[in-house]
C-alpha cells in the first residue's frame, strides 16, 4: 500500500493488509472469563494478541509494511528505531521475506531485548537514549543502504496492519457495543478506530491510557499533539506520543480516552494472570483496568478488549 498524503487508509487498504499478512501472522483467539464479566458487569471479549508472533500485535503492522514493499525496495532492506516489540516484529517480518532489517536501539536497551532482535536476524545499531539520536542513526543507515523506514506506529502501512486485529475480532464476535485498546503512539488505536468505522460503525471506540503517560488524553482534549515528556508508568509499551498520522484518526473516531493509575494496571494484570491463566504485559492490562474503573460506562454491554502483547520480564514484576 502506498502511503497517501492527508488521507486515511481505506477499507480496501485494510482488507489488502489482512490478505497480505494472512500467510504469515496468526489469527489470534478471543477468550472470555465469567469472573471478569461479573466484576465488570459486562460481557468481555479479549482479543489475545499476546499469542501473536513475537508476542504482540506489532507483528501485524510490521508484516504488512515489509510485504507491501516492491522487490526493488525490499532488496535494500528495512530500518526502524525501536527498543520494544516493533523491533522484534520488523526483524522477524524481514527475515520471512529474506531481506535485511536494521534496528536502531538506545544503548540503554536491556541486553535481553537486543539479543531477541538479533535472534530474529535484525542488525542492531546502538545510539544515545533520546529521540534525536534514534532518528539520526536511522537516517544514517538509510543514507548508506537505501533501506526503507518503517516507523513503529506513524506509518499508514503499519496502521492498516494493526487494524486487522480489530477486523478479526468483529468477525469472531459480532455486535460489540464497545471496543477498547491501549494507546501509546496510536498505531493500534488508530487501526482499531478505522476497522470499527468501516466494519462495525455502531461500536464505540475507547482507549485506555496510564495516568503517568497521559499525553494522548491531553492531545485529544486540546486538539494538538503533546510530546511524551518523562512518562512514569509500569506500562512501558505506552510511553510514546501520538504521531501526525495517528492523531487525526484517533481524534476523529474515538469516543473517549480513559485514564488509569499504575495500581489499577497492576491489579488488572494480576486478574488476567490469575483468572484467565495467560501472560500479558502491563500495557495489555490497561484496557481491563479502564473498564473496571468505569463500570457505569460499560454496564450491560458487549465489550471487546485488545490484549496488546505478552512480553513481560516476570523477574522484574512486583506483585
Amino acid at each position: 500500500m502506498a502511503e497517501p498524503i492527508g488521507a486515511f487508509p481505506t477499507l480496501d487498504d485494510l482488507r489488502a493488509a489482512a490478505a497480505r499478512i494472512a500467510p504469515h501472522a496468526r489469527r489470534t483467539p478471543v477468550m472470555t472469563c465469567i469472573t471478569l464479566d461479573a466484576m465488570a458487569g459486562a460481557d468481555l471479549f479479549f482479543k489475545c494478541e499476546n499469542f501473536q508472533k513475537v508476542g504482540a500485535f506489532k507483528f501485524r503492522g510490521a508484516c504488512n509494511a515489509v510485504f507491501s514493499l516492491t522487490e526493488a525496495e525490499a532488496a535494500r532492506g528495512v530500518v526502524t528505531h525501536s527498543s520494544g516489540n516493533h523491533a522484534q516484529a520488523l526483524a522477524l517480518a524481514a527475515r520471512m521475506r529474506g531481506i535485511p532489517a536494521y534496528i536502531v536501539m538506545p544503548r540503554t536497551t536491556p541486553a535481553i531485548k537486543q539479543a531477541a532482535v538479533e535472534g530474529y536476524g535484525g542488525r542492531v545499531t546502538l545510539c544515545e537514549p533520546n529521540q534525536a539520536a534514534r532518528e539520526a542513526a536511522a537516517q544514517l543507515i538509510i543514507d548508506e543502504t537505501g533501506a526503507a523506514l518503517v516507523h513503529p506506529y506513524n506509518d499508514y502501512r503499519v496502521i492498516a496492519g494493526q487494524a486487522t486485529a480489530a477486523m478479526e475480532l468483529f468477525e469472531q464476535v459480532p455486535n460489540l457495543d464497545a471496543i477498547i485498546a491501549p494507546v501509546g503512539g496510536g498505531g493500534l488505536l488508530s487501526g482499531t478506530a478505522l476497522a470499527t468505522r468501516y466494519v462495525s460503525p455502531n461500536t464505540l471506540v475507547f482507549a485506555g491510557e496510564p495516568e503517568g503517560a497521559d499525553d494522548a488524553f491531553r492531545s485529544v482534549r486540546d486538539g494538538m499533539i503533546y510530546p511524551s515528556v518523562e512518562p512514569k508508568t509500569i506500562a512501558d509499551g505506552l510511553l510514546t506520543a501520538l504521531g501526525d498520522k495517528t492523531f487525526p484518526i484517533v481524534r476523529e473516531h474515538l469516543k473517549q480516552i480513559l485514564l488509569v493509575d499504575d495500581d489499577a494496571i497492576r491489579a488488572a494484570m494480576r486478574l488476567i494472570f490469575e483468572r484467565m491463566k495467560i501472560v500479558v504485559e502491563p500495557s495489555s492490562a490497561v484496557p481491563l483496568a479502564a473498564v473496571l474503573a468505569n463500570a457505569d460506562t460499560f454496564a450491560g454491554q458487549r465489550v471487546g478488549l485488545i490484549l496488546s502483547g505478552g512480553n513481560v520480564d516476570l523477574a522484574a514484576m512486583k506483585w
